[in-house]
């Protein structure tokens, strides 16, 4: 399938070398560059502003010579385009009426489709624009004579594909995006997707992290793609210098840009994607609120209809960077300033909780594992923060049935180490009595280790936390995370779904060994608290209720439910953006598949020793699927925690909020 059958469309963003005064020679360049485009699937290409004759002709730009060379070229240009299926922005100047315009020129399929002039004119420091060229807003009339035939004249055009929902063009001329409000947002506010910038843009210091800044921003604040085109090689250096800037940004991340000071043709492509954009927009409702408050200050922006045309040749490999894990930063340094950000969150979460209460002791249950470890260090930080003592922290590690001895000296260790009040508690004896009284076959010597034989001994823990908060006068604190609660691997009732207090349940698997590792990086911990931590680190993941098997083989959570990277992955992407099953399949493809010509960060190469077929990702997507929509009767019944990331949190008192006996039919079916 072609990415754009999966809601994307391609764009690219084109800065071809310049010949000042050359209008015949850059058409030529720019209809390369095009071809090339199109080969690659692009739905669009944008050009850099006046790229037919070079932004920096200065009065040159006035004479009548260069004036018809430039329609000349032009005219070249919409030929060349003929058959293919972008949609082309060009800039050059025309004379629309007694005026001298600085103009994008729409293309698409041999038909001049509109022409827009620059709204805002910069006449300051090394900018005379003004000199030279009338603004959008001296233009007395709304068409335009160009090459012969009548076109849509004025900055209120939209260029809209009907065959590609959500494919909906601005576009507007350098300076227009730099003022406080530029036309773009306006035509954002009436639906406008992305938004397109022809940029002519000389080169300073700074300036090429202001653009970055400007482009992100002002897609984020649009909720839309942006694609940014500056000028490059060959503009004169009479008194500047250009570097070619190209960038493409959507909802604030950028996706591509260009190798500054390229001395060569060069071109950025990326895959919009336009199921995210909508999305979003339904959820902004102050986006469309703000729509309605200046909707009478809005002229109505003209909608020029056009189609894409077959796609179904383009190929699926996506031009954009599909994370394998979502909720965890690729790059060190941000890696290192999310989790600082997190255990921020989580220490001010409990102390706000203590503080409330006055509760000066918490009760927790450690078993060795990841989610108690974190949850544990969370909570030794608070208390030093609020210089309460360690011992306050009554800390519990109860041995079952299955336990081993390597977890349950890690648990004594790490209590130990920390300064915590460390205590175990035998739950055998008490899980026994239960099961007796329940007539269950394990009482009678058989080695029947059902639900009940697991979940009496998950009961046992959580009953004995709870009466020892009560006669401690502490609150129990939570250990369980978010993607427990997602897919369900968690018992209702008992300690990894109920708490008084979770500072885990809105942090997935896949960040919590990070944490961690950043954790022993900051923390002043003792090397046997180091240690120990390492080798938690290094663990399977398992709940330890039932014995391992003749074997030696331990109870793996991952060989049961999945594995913990894909269920994130579906996650992120379910709740987030509410995308249809098989775009979350496709994606997953792309992440976590072998991907020829992808585009890996630093970590995803470090940690590529995963790999899932499409068959593999979506059995694994069906069990998520199922799990998830069944089991949101435990997450409507959670505790109170603080919400960590814009990735989501599943309290229905904040981002999930869905009935309890909602079927999945309909998303495996879907898939």
């Amino acid at each position: 399938m072609s990415v754009y059958e999966h809601g994307f469309a391609r764009v690219t963003g084109a800065v071809p070398v310049v010949s000042i005064v050359d209008p015949v020679g850059n058409a030529e360049r720019t209809i390369a560059l095009l071809r090339d485009a199109t080969d690659d699937g692009a739905a669009l290409v944008v050009f850099p502003e006046l790229g037919l004759c070079g932004y920096s002709i200065d009065d040159l730009v006035q004479q009548d010579a260069v004036l018809d060379a430039c329609l000349a070229g032009l005219a070249i240009v919409v030929e060349a385009t003929k058959g293919l299926r972008p949609l082309v922005a060009v800039g050059l100047p025309l004379v629309v009426g007694d005026g001298l315009f600085n103009c994008a020129a729409v293309i698409r399929d041999g038909q001049i489709l509109g022409v827009v002039p620059k709204s805002y004119l910069p006449n300051y420091r090394e900018f005379y624009e003004q000199r030279y060229f009338s603004a959008a807003r001296d233009a007395t009339v709304t068409t335009a004579t160009v090459l012969g035939v009548e076109v849509p004249f004025g900055p209120d055009l939209i260029f809209e594909a009907t065959d590609l929902p959500g494919f909906a063009v601005h576009v507007e001329i350098c300076e227009d995006g730099w003022v406080p409000i530029p036309p773009s947002t306006w035509a954002s506010l009436a639906g406008a997707t992305v938004l397109v910038n022809l940029s002519g843009s000389p080169v300073t210091v700074g300036k090429e992290a202001y653009r970055r800044s400007l482009s992100t921003s002002h897609s984020a604040r649009c909720v839309a793609a942006h694609v940014y085109v500056a000028a490059g090689f060959g503009e004169s250096t009479t008194d500047l210098a250009w570097d070619g800037d190209a960038l493409i940004s959507e909802n604030g991340t950028l996706l591509a840009r260009s190798d500054q000071f390229a001395m060569t043709d060069q071109t950025i492509t990326a895959d919009i994607d336009l199921d995210r954009l909508r999305q979003e927009r339904m959820r902004m409702i102050s986006l469309r609120d703000q729509a309605g408050d200046f909707a009478g200050d809005l002229k109505p922006l003209r909608r020029i209809r056009f189609q894409i045309g077959q796609t179904d040749d383009v190929d699926d490999e996506l031009r954009r960077e599909v994370p394998r894990f979502p909720f965890v930063p690729a790059g060190s340094a941000d890696r290192d300033a999310r989790c600082r950000e997190v255990g921020n969150i989580q220490v001010q979460g409990l102390a706000a909780r203590l503080r409330s209460t006055g509760i000066r002791k918490i009760v927790i249950g450690v078993s060795g594992g990841l989610d108690s470890t974190l949850a544990l260090l969370v909570a030794v930080d608070t208390f030093d923060r609020l210089g309460l003592p360690r011992e306050n922290i009554l800390a519990y590690t109860m041995p079952g049935f299955a336990t081993g001895s390597a977890t349950l000296r890690r648990a004594h260790v790490l209590m130990d180490s920390l300064g915590v009040s460390g205590t175990e508690l035998d739950i055998r004896p008490s899980c026994e009595q239960m099961l007796a009284d329940l007539g269950h076959a394990y009482t009678a010597g058989e080695k029947l280790y059902d639900i009940t034989f697991e979940n009496v001994q998950a009961g046992e823990r959580t009953s004995h936390l709870f009466r020892l908060a009560n006669q401690h006068g502490a609150i129990v604190l939570g250990t369980g995370d978010l993607s427990e609660l997602a897919l369900g691997w968690c018992t209702y009732g008992v300690g990894d779904q109920m708490s008084h207090y979770n500072v885990n349940s809105s942090v997935p698997k896949t960040l919590i060994q990070h944490l961690i590792r950043w954790m022993i990086a900051t923390s002043a911990y003792s090397q046997v608290t180091t240690d120990v931590l390492a080798e938690i680190l290094d663990d399977v993941i398992t709940p330890e209720l039932v014995p391992p098997g003749e074997d030696g083989v331990v109870q793996s959570t991952e060989d049961t439910v999945g594995p913990y990277e894909l269920h994130d992955f579906f996650l992120y992407y379910v709740t987030r953006y509410g995308y249809r099953p098989a775009k979350v399949a496709y994606l997953a493809s792309q992440a976590w598949g072998d991907r020829e010509h992808g585009v890996w960060s630093d970590m995803i190469a470090a940690e590529r020793r995963n790999e899932y077929d499409a068959t593999v990702i979506e059995h694994w997507l069906g069990v998520f699927l199922k799990r998830f929509m069944t089991n949101q009767f435990k997450r409507t019944a959670m505790p109170n925690g603080p919400k960590i990331g814009s990735g989501g949190s599943l309290s229905p008192r904040g981002d999930w909020r869905s009935p309890s006996d909602a079927s999945p039919a309909i998303w495996l079916d879907a898939l």
